[in-house]
């Protein structure tokens, strides 16, 4: 098993009972959305903002940034990188494995992404084995 991503984390609570995974946007990293939280106003979760893994994006000229996977072009005929988004996909559900480690039932737990961090959380949650409670 690889090691779990690097990740931000905050919590709004004591003991929380629930837990929001939040995948970032292209370029980005995990402390993109972190200044959100209190803004939020909800109690008791623990958000989890991982950092994507940094790789070469053939959109962007093969530049190296942090990518959940690779985008080849924009066109529809291109197939998406399904190697990358796999691998995203289990270092996601390790992720949530972590939490239900750390006592937090799947159907506790949102996964959520913004932009390229929104496609990968779909493609995470969509076809899991347990309910979440939200993408």
């Amino acid at each position: 098993m690889s090691q779990l991503l690097e990740t931000v984390e905050r919590v709004t609570g004591e003991q929380p009972d629930g837990a929001v995974i939040w995948l970032h946007g292209l370029g980005a990293d995990g402390n993109d959305f972190v200044p959100i939280v209190p803004e939020l106003g909800l109690k008791n979760l623990r958000f989890v903002f991982p950092h994507a893994p940094v790789r070469p994006v053939t959109l962007n000229n093969g530049m190296a940034m942090r990518a959940w996977f690779d985008i080849r072009d924009l066109t529809r005929e291109t197939l998406p990188d399904r190697e990358g988004l796999d691998q995203t996909a289990a270092e996601v559900t390790r992720l949530i494995q972590r939490e239900n480690e750390r006592g937090i039932d799947s159907s506790k737990i949102v996964i959520a992404g913004f932009s390229q961090g929104g496609a990968a959380a779909l493609y995470t949650a969509l076809p899991y084995a347990e309910k979440l409670a939200g993408i």
